[in-house]
């Protein structure tokens, strides 16, 4: 049955997410016969799938099924969009088929009937909780599947028994019996029966014995780049989307008189005209984004990872401030009310202070003169009309550090750069679409008149490379599962495109 387990060095480390990305893709790969694929994912990752897939395998965008809980936005990429508020039946029928958590309670009927046999969950953790809804209606999904793939990098975020219910689903003939794990690895707590912790060491050999592959920081160091950048493409809701919508439309007429206008002072006052409606835009932009920067959010704070927010507008701060405020995450916040000698104060609490989980930042006062390197990962939930404005924001967190250190009496200087993992949060037909195509053509000229070349702000592109010693790889795990599935699955799906 099933058995692979992907886990990091917990979600600090969030650039080796994407090694968990195609990790996970290159495994549904080596079992094409047993397409089509299932996708469980925060809501908040399911179009960041559906581009990876598209941008790493050769699957045509209309068989990437998402499933979003109603229809807005443009779907420039191609995908299949399929709304869960219908009342009329939800059809899976794509190669890859991407749901949210939430919504597999209210399709179960539906993914059990169609009887995915390769199974991807992105962060587990999600199912940590026995009682939870979407625990409950996901575990028979993944348990029927024959290939099953977990990601996560907090598998547990607290205690032991958040991973029972994820090892249950991998591998139920091992991890069968809630109370005898519990009894055995869960002993100890003062908070209820099994909110302890016991023989940690005998759990972790049977782990990496039965379902885990563990990536480590240190393993994969190597491997990683200085700045790794990744564009998260959100969900908008149509009623969010509708006044944007007739702003652009507003934009295209005007364009249109400024294409056919002769007279240079009309054509002027046409500018000035269109350069105010785009200020409009960009406002309006950042109040649609707020819901679903602040669902992406949810994804962060239950990484416990530190991080930096940046973001333009009050409006945006304010609402992700409130926000961090209402989920008791401690936090920091420094824009242009901030008194420049409270900024050091705050600065170095978030450098010293291990429960300060987050930064919320301006882009222009937050991204200029700050070094906070506790953090490796960076969020923008909007972008700057100046390239620059995003590459100070970018490299608060990518600073080269010091440690001083002794060996025989002498004394060391070492000057360390640490890995920063940067998240663009974009959404189509907003500003968005407007201000990254500026930002590059920005880049390209002063890449050509500074150092004789085009620059630009790159996205996500790596190479996989060799896994780390001293652990099983991913050919053992498919091996098992491959002689299962010769004894109990004879003939091969009907399901098959190339």
């Amino acid at each position: 049955m099933v058995i692979v387990y992907y886990s990091s060095d917990f979600v600090l480390n969030m650039h080796l997410k994407f090694y968990g990305f195609l990790q996970a893709i290159a495994i549904a790969t080596c079992v094409r016969d047993f397409w089509p694929v299932l996708i469980l994912a925060p809501s908040s990752l399911r179009l960041h799938w559906a581009s990876m897939i598209q941008q790493w395998l050769a699957v045509p965008s209309s068989d990437i099924v998402v499933v979003l809980s109603q229809l807005g936005g443009s779907n420039r990429s191609g995908f299949t969009i399929v709304s869960s508020s219908t009342k009329s039946t939800v059809h899976l029928d794509g190669l890859f088929n991407i749901i949210s958590y939430d919504v597999v309670p209210k399709l179960q009927n539906v993914l059990i009937a169609t009887d995915f046999k390769v199974v991807i969950a992105d962060e587990s953790h999600f199912l940590k909780n026995a009682q939870a809804k979407r625990t409950t209606a996901a575990l028979p999904i993944i348990k029927k599947a024959q290939y099953a793939i977990l990601l996560s990098g907090t598998p547990a975020l607290s205690r032991p028994i958040e991973l029972f219910k994820q090892l249950e689903a991998l591998y139920p003939d091992v991890y069968k019996n809630v109370h005898q794990y519990g009894n055995r690895y869960c002993k100890g707590g003062i908070f209820g029966m099994y909110q302890g912790a016991s023989n940690h060491e005998e759990l972790h050999n049977l782990m990496k014995a039965t379902v885990m592959i563990r990536r480590l920081k240190k393993d994969v160091l190597s491997e990683l780049p200085v700045k790794r950048r990744q564009q998260v493409f959100l969900d908008l809701a149509e009623k969010d989307m509708k006044p944007i919508n007739a702003l652009f439309r507003e934009l295209e007429v005007i364009k249109g008189k400024i294409k056919a206008c002769k007279s240079e002072e009309e054509i002027q006052t046409l500018k000035f005209s269109e350069k105010n409606l785009i200020n409009k835009i960009y406002t309006d932009s950042a109040e649609a984004k707020i819901p679903a920067v602040l669902d992406y959010l949810e994804t962060i704070i239950e990484a416990g990872c530190k991080f930096l927010i940046f973001a333009h507008h009050l409006s945006m701060l304010d609402s992700i401030h409130n926000f961090l405020l209402k989920k008791k995450v401690r936090c920091i916040r420094i824009d242009g009310s901030t008194p420049a000698a409270s900024r050091l104060a705050l600065v170095t609490d978030f450098q010293d202070k291990d429960d300060i989980k987050a930064a919320v930042l301006s882009i222009k006062a937050g991204g200029v003169g700050l070094t906070l390197t506790a953090a490796s990962t960076v969020i923008f939930a909007e972008l700057s009309w100046t390239p620059g404005d995003l590459i100070q924001a970018e490299d608060r967190a990518h600073r080269i550090g010091q440690v001083i250190t002794s060996d025989n009496g002498y004394w060391f200087m070492l000057m360390l750069v640490s890995s920063v993992n940067i998240y663009y949060l974009l959404a189509n037909d907003t500003v968005d679409d407007i201000i990254w195509d500026v930002v590059q053509s920005k880049l390209e000229n002063l890449g050509q008149m500074l150092d004789g070349h085009e620059n630009v702000l790159e996205v996500s592109a790596s190479q996989l490379k060799s896994s780390p010693a001293k652990q099983k790889t991913l050919d053992s795990f498919l091996k098992r599962c491959n002689s299962v599935g010769d004894s109990e699955h004879e003939s091969k799906p009907k399901y098959q495109r190339h």
